[in-house]
């Protein structure tokens, strides 16, 4: 018993360990500081942001399933684990070279990098979601997932009280505790903002250690040699069926959309503060605190409903509740709210958009917990990689629609308000697909048993 409990943090430790590439990164830190220090306007630069977010989901869709079917077929998933985490923590690091004002060259070097890390943060997160069905039983797996994501809100949080603290400086060069960046780093280069990219990678070289210590691969029957035919073979007659099982199809397809419209809003959704309401990267950064905490009850509370009542409830609530935040969003900015004017210099728009932050932490955080249950319900368990690859898949096969929509809107209309407004058609379509959906999974599957530890 003490073994499998160790295992189980051991797994949650890896949420734990990655999550500064969302919250701060992709989030409230370096995504703004690109856009608004380091591109050569905000526009162009959330413009360059969503084509780059675009061109990496892409490149991720094409090889996680792929490589999925493979580890199922050979086992060793720690192997490719170690692989993923070297290039996270390669893409994480380089950033410290985006200096502001950078040359064309520079920027598209920086792009690079961060769509290195990002893939090896996806393709990690395949390959340890595939675990989640060998930690317990499966009514006990929406609370261990929402359990999970809740202490990576929490790590998350952590880390970004200590990059606004002692790091992220503001426009006057004074971190949220009004002194200079620590280690007498250059606020005038932005060195403590900059910072962010080896903190991250250091952060998940610390904390990922208890997941290689304590999470092994589950007992695999298959030989090394020769996986790789195999697993393509197999991937190929799973591909051949899907469109046969109309529940994990239906699912696939929903969920691609809402996660990919999810996906916009934690990408845009600092760099819409900075262009929109010309918020600092301190005040980015408190609104992802708000954010965060909320984030971490909802998804305690998410976990045990998913127990309780099933996974497709909480999916159903979550994207109704980013729908209404993405109408309020599109609808509020310097000089109004959710279209109403407010006088000039009012508070409300930050009050409004703070609110918005945390249903946003809310809403996200228990939708992707309840989300990974959902596959466990819907995949076969002998496949399990391979299936977490196919959901990789459906996340990121189209994950170029919601970058895409956006950058294109904020193009054609020359407003990043405007910009956003494709979001709250893509949740509604996910909502849509869900109907087809059998929230106990495809029969044949529903009473196997997960891989023995």
């Amino acid at each position: 018993m003490q073994q499998a409990r160790k295992r189980i943090w051991g797994w949650w430790m890896f949420d734990w360990a990655n999550q500064p590439y969302n919250i701060l990164l992709l989030t409230f830190i370096f995504a703004p500081y690109f856009t608004s220090a380091v591109a050569p306007d905000p526009v162009s630069g959330q413009a360059m942001w969503g084509w780059m977010l675009a061109i990496s989901g892409l490149l991720t869709a094409l090889c996680a399933p792929i490589l999925g079917a493979i580890a199922d077929c050979s086992g060793h998933r720690r192997r490719w684990i170690l692989l993923w985490s070297a290039l996270y923590m390669l893409g994480a690091g380089a950033l410290w070279w985006a200096v502001p004002g950078a040359d064309q060259t520079r920027i598209l070097l920086i792009l690079i990098a961060f769509a290195i890390g990002m893939m090896g943060l996806e393709y990690g997160i395949v390959f340890t979601n595939s675990l989640l069905p060998t930690l317990g039983p499966r009514e006990a797996l929406g609370r261990i997932s929402g359990t999970g994501w809740a202490l990576g809100y929490l790590g998350g949080l952590i880390s970004l009280i200590l990059m606004l603290l002692l790091l992220a400086e503001n426009d006057q060069g004074r971190t949220l505790l009004g002194h200079a960046p620590i280690l007498g780093l250059d606020a005038e280069a932005r060195e403590g903002t900059r910072a962010v990219g080896p903190f991250s990678a250091l952060w998940y070289l610390v904390f990922v250690l208890p997941f290689f210590l304590w999470v092994h691969d589950p007992a695999n029957p298959h030989r090394a040699r020769g996986a790789v035919k195999r697993g393509l073979s197999e991937l190929k007659a799973t591909l051949r069926a899907l469109p046969g099982r109309r529940s994990l199809f239906a699912y696939l397809g929903s969920s691609m959309i809402y996660r990919d419209a999810l996906n916009g809003i934690y990408a845009f959704g600092g760099i819409y503060a900075a262009g929109v309401l010309g918020w600092s990267i301190t005040q980015i950064g408190v609104f992802g605190i708000v954010a965060t905490i909320v984030g971490i009850f909802a998804c305690f509370i998410g976990g045990r409903m998913d127990s309780r009542y099933g996974p497709k409830p909480v999916i159903i609530a979550c994207v109704l509740l980013l729908i209404a935040v993405c109408i309020v969003i599109v609808g509020t900015d310097r000089g109004m709210v959710l279209y109403a004017p407010v006088p000039d210099g009012s508070g409300l728009p930050d009050i409004t958009f703070y609110i918005c932050g945390g249903l946003i932490g809310a809403g996200g955080g228990a939708l992707q917990a309840a989300s990974r249950t959902m596959l466990v319900r819907q995949a076969d368990p002998a496949r399990m990689t391979e299936g977490f690859g196919l959901y990789a898949l459906s996340g990121k096969v189209l994950s170029f629609v919601a970058p895409g929509l956006i950058a294109l809107a904020t193009t054609l209309t020359e407003s990043q308000r405007l910009g956003v407004a494709p979001l709250i058609g893509l949740f509604a379509l996910g909502l849509v697909l869900l109907i087809w959906v059998n929230p106990e999974g495809e029969p044949e599957f529903t009473c196997a048993q997960p891989l023995s530890p």
